[in-house]
């Protein structure tokens, strides 16, 4: 049974899971534009969110945590500055449907 089991393996080990979802959120607010399956997409959605919630929030703490997170400081602005202020007025979940997944 999966009950209350969330996550696909997409068939890698837990580090090399973890490192692809890092890279595909770092490429999607660079390019805001990715092209990568759809099991990808739907488990880099909720990952890419909640960084748009941290860059809504713009507080110091925020902006640490998004940088353990991501891997390039040029991004890290860029979802700071530009890209949570585009969602600023937007509530809840979904954020991500603005840019292209």
């Amino acid at each position: 049974m999966r009950h209350r089991v969330h996550g696909r393996k997409l068939g890698r080990p837990t580090p090399h899971r973890a490192a692809l979802l890092r890279n595909l959120c770092t490429s999607l607010f660079e390019h805001e534009r990715i092209t990568t399956t759809v099991q990808k997409a739907k488990e880099v959605r909720p990952v890419a969110e909640k960084l748009i919630t941290l860059g809504k929030s713009g507080s110091l703490h925020a902006r640490r945590q998004a940088a353990g997170f991501l891997l390039k400081a040029a991004v890290l602005q860029k979802l700071f500055d530009s890209i949570a202020g585009r969602f600023a007025d937007r509530l809840g979940c979904h954020a991500v449907a603005g840019l292209a997944i």
